[in-house]
Formats: structure tokens, C-alpha cells, sequence
């Protein structure tokens, strides 16, 4: 926990309202989400108890397994779902745009716009995952076949459950993380994770104090859980005896589940709105159009007859997807902290940032040491916060993202700091610099360690060249349907 952070806690508590860390909304929020709300049978290896889903937040379907633990009525229940779901996705694959590419010497095609899945809390996006990982091999013929919609819906539900790692991805989302990426509370991270808590901290009932709404919200009695676990006391009392009839009363059983998810429905609403006040950051549209990209791209394979995700990565894969992984962590990082000064605050208290006045600029000098001549200003800047860079260092400024600016000198005194700097990049192709793109004289800066430059990714060896240390290359074989 940083100590801004922990500030805000503390700051939370003592006001008995959440605080916010973030000033813009840092992801996208679809125009027509897809809230997906699962519940899953205790003690049974995923599988499906109910869910609640829809597009709109007046028209909730319930979908319920009369049998969680019979085969039929678990891929009923995925069929069910497939058909929401799928036509959902499909509604996306219109409509496409070109895109240049290569400098403008060709061009790529994407779809205009993406789905995107809301899911409670992170056990959601487990449940799709390990749902979809159940769901994607099986057979449409043969003894244990199942609808053609059903492996379908397996792997746009691994599709959708694998960009959810991605950091900054806006296709999969949960509610829990995503309004504790903007605010916090004054109560624990494990009580956060509970999305009725945490919204009784964001937008507690009328007439009640967060403590009373948050003492609520953690009652299972009076606020059901959000999932995918039920709680025991209703496992025991309400569900196992509507389950052990061999013909249980689906209708019995639906009005059950329907109130047990409905205040989570309701709840996941109520967050959309609470995000939706929050301006975008600048940098949102652009990880939306990777999400579009990533989305088009897995859409093209299916339409391809490409196969199905492999039920694990063979270790070149993982190499490779780990360090595409903590790319994009990095990058989101970054980009969290250029598009807002709240988030920027916790990189300046570190000395990774520092806010500076321009004293002195030199925007026409010319670097001639080396083999032609090319433009290299200079500025001085002095700043009363702490600078902790040395010279050689390479800072950027969130106003001019293309320009390095190099660190010449530090010179400390009792009351400021001044740092010389030396520009490169973000200033045209010629001899003279484009007007604005050189800091003048009077100008406040922020500058930065932080870089979105870009990152290359990691050399790696094609499958069939993956050494004995790991593995040795991978054995093609086809997965079995199990019944």
C-alpha cells in the first residue's frame, strides 16, 4: 500500500466516506454492457448453480441448473447461456474500419466496436474461465454431444477470461477491482473484495452511515453474497432441501435464486453510474482500440476454423505471454499516471516525478559534434521538491509524451533545485523547433521517469525449437471428450 494510499484509508475512516484515488475513469465503459452474474454449486468443481444476465437493467434472465450435478442439465445451462451470449458477441462483427498501417503504405481492417462482460469480482472472471475451459473441447457428435453453440461459448468465454489479465483490457471486467482502481475505503482490502461493503463506502442508502450500510452489506441474512460462492447457512437450510428431490421445483427454485441475485444486480448498476460520472482519461480511447483489435483478431479465427485454445501453454507460449503481460502492466502504469495528477502524486512522492518551473531556454541550439548538425535546446528548470535523478538520466513530460529530455546537471541550493535539461524528439525534422514544442520560459513542468516509449518484446524460440531444459518442443495431440 503506498502512503497516499494509506492516507486516504485513514482520511476514508475518519470522514466515514470513500476517498478518491483517481480523478478520470481509467478504463471504458460500454454503452451496452454484458453483466454476467454466476452462482456456483458448493463443493462441486464448477459447476453451474444459476446465473443472472442481461444488457439492460430492467430486463435481467435468469438462467438456474435444476441439478448441478447432472451432466444434461450443466450443458442445458452452458446452451442457455450460449445463446445470450454469442449473439451478444456477434452483434459486434458488423461493422469494420479501416486502419493504416506501415506508415500508411497498407491497411488492416478491425471491427468499430467490441463487447465487454462485467462481472461482479475476480471469483467471476475465475468461473468463466474454468467454465470455459469445461465447455470448449467438447463434442457435438458422438455419445456426450453437446449443442455447436456450447464449445463455442467456451472459447469466447477463454478469450474473454484471458484479456482479463491484461492490465488496462476493458473486455472483461469486475466491478470490485474496477471502483477500487478509482476509490478507497476506511475498511480492509478482503472487506472491499465484498461488492455490496464496498458500495456502502460509495454510495451508501439514504439516512444510514457507511459503518451501518457496510455492517449490512456483510450480513449474508440480509444482503445475499455477489458470487460465485453461496453462502452455507443457505446452502444447508434453503437449497439443499429445494435440490434433494429428484425432480426439484424449478420454479420454487428460481424465485429462490432470483432474490439471492437480484441486490447484486442491482448493485452492479449502481456502479456503472458511479463510474460513468467520471470523465474519461486520454488515454482510454486507446487502449479501447486495442481491445477492438484484440477482439477482431480472435473473431477472424473463429471465422477461420481455427482451433481451440490449448488447455495450457507450452513453454515458449508462456514466455511469451508472460512478457507480454508485464508490458502491458507497465504501459498501464504509465499511462494511469500521465492521464491523471492524483495517480502522478504517489510517482512524485517517490522522486520518479517532480514538478519544476522553466527559468531559462535555449530552443535554438544546434548539437554540431557529431556527424551533421541537429537541434538539441536546452532549458533550465528549478523545482522546491525533492529531485532524485542523475545527470544522464532521461525524463518525460506528460504534456509533451514524444520529448526526452535529458538530465545535464543538478545543482542544489537551500531553497530549490535547478536541473539542466537537454531536449531531443517531439520538435519536427528540421533545424528550428515547431512553435510549442520547446518549454518557454515561465512554463511549469512536469517531469517524469515514467516513459511510454516503446517497449520491444522478448526474443523467443519458435515451438518446435524449445529446449530439453523446458520441456523439449510440444507433442501435437488431440484433447478427449470426456463425458
Amino acid at each position: 500500500m503506498s502512503t497516499l494510499t494509506a492516507l486516504a484509508r485513514a482520511q476514508a475512516f475518519a470522514a466515514g466516506r470513500a476517498q478518491p484515488v483517481a480523478t478520470v475513469r481509467h478504463l471504458h465503459l460500454h454503452d451496452r454492457p454484458l453483466v454476467l452474474i454466476p452462482y456456483a454449486m458448493a463443493g462441486e468443481a464448477n459447476a453451474p448453480l444459476a446465473a443472472l444476465v442481461g444488457t439492460a437493467e430492467n430486463e435481467p434472465e435468469l438462467l438456474v441448473v435444476a441439478q448441478p450435478r447432472n451432466r444434461d442439465d450443466r450443458f442445458a445451462f452452458a446452451a442457455r447461456l450460449a445463446d445470450i451470449l454469442v449473439p451478444y458477441v456477434d452483434s459486434f462483427t458488423v461493422t469494420t474500419e479501416a486502419v493504416a498501417i506501415d506508415r500508411g503504405r497498407d491497411v488492416r481492417y478491425r471491427y468499430t466496436d467490441a463487447p465487454q462482460v462485467w462481472v461482479p469480482n475476480p471469483g467471476g472472471v475465475d468461473f468463466l474461465r474454468l467454465f470455459g475451459r469445461s465447455t470448449r473441447f467438447r463434442s457435438v457428435d458422438g455419445e456426450y454431444a453437446v449443442p455447436a453453440s456450447v464449445p463455442l461459448l467456451g472459447r469466447w468465454l477463454t478469450f474473454f477470461a484471458g484479456t482479463a489479465e491484461v492490465a488496462g483490457s476493458a473486455l472483461l471486467l469486475n466491478a470490485v477491482q474496477s471502483l477500487a482502481s478509482h476509490w478507497v475505503t476506511g475498511q480492509s482490502s478482503a472487506e472491499d473484495a465484498h461488492l455490496a461493503a464496498l458500495m456502502a463506502w460509495l454510495d451508501p442508502p439514504a439516512g444510514r452511515t457507511v459503518f451501518e450500510a457496510a455492517a449490512t452489506a456483510e450480513d449474508p441474512a440480509l444482503t445475499p453474497p455477489p458470487g460465485p460462492a453461496t453462502d452455507p447457512a443457505f446452502d444447508n437450510h434453503v437449497l439443499a432441501p429445494l435440490l434433494s428431490s429428484a425432480q426439484p421445483d424449478v420454479a420454487e427454485l428460481s424465485g429462490v435464486l432470483r432474490a439471492q441475485l437480484m441486490p447484486t444486480w442491482a448493485l452492479m448498476w449502481r456502479a456503472f453510474d458511479l463510474l460513468r460520472a467520471l470523465p474519461p482519461g486520454s488515454r482510454v480511447g486507446a487502449r479501447w482500440d486495442s481491445d477492438r483489435d484484440a477482439f477482431s483478431a480472435f473473431a477472424q479465427h473463429l471465422a477461420e476454423g481455427g482451433p481451440p485454445q490449448p488447455r495450457r501453454d507450452g513453454a515458449v507460449a508462456a514466455a511469451a505471454r508472460l512478457a507480454r503481460l508485464e508490458n502491458a502492466a507497465t504501459r498501464y502504469a504509465v499511462q494511469r499516471a500521465f492521464d491523471d495528477p492524483l495517480v502522478m502524486a504517489e510517482h512524485r512522492l517517490t522522486g520518479a516525478a517532480f514538478a519544476a518551473d522553466v527559468t531559462l531556454a535555449k530552443a535554438d541550439r544546434i548539437d554540431d559534434s557529431g556527424k551533421r548538425p541537429v537541434l538539441r535546446p536546452r532549458i533550465m528548470v528549478a523545482t522546491m521538491e525533492p529531485v532524485r535523478v542523475a545527470p544522464g538520466t532521461a525524463l518525460t513530460s506528460p504534456a509533451r509524451p514524444a520529448q526526452k529530455a535529458t538530465v545535464i546537471s543538478v545543482t542544489s541550493t537551500a531553497d530549490r533545485t535547478e536541473v539542466l535539461l537537454e531536449l531531443s524528439g517531439g520538435m519536427g525534422r528540421k533545424l528550428v523547433a515547431e512553435p510549442g514544442s520547446v518549454p518557454e520560459v515561465g512554463e511549469r513542468l512536469l517531469l517524469t521517469t515514467l516513459s511510454e516509449a516503446y517497449r520491444p518484446g522478448g526474443a523467443f524460440p519458435e515451438p518446435d525449437q524449445t529446449p530439453w531444459t523446458h520441456g523439449g518442443p510440444p507433442v501435437p495431440r488431440e484433447p478427449a471428450d470426456e463425458p
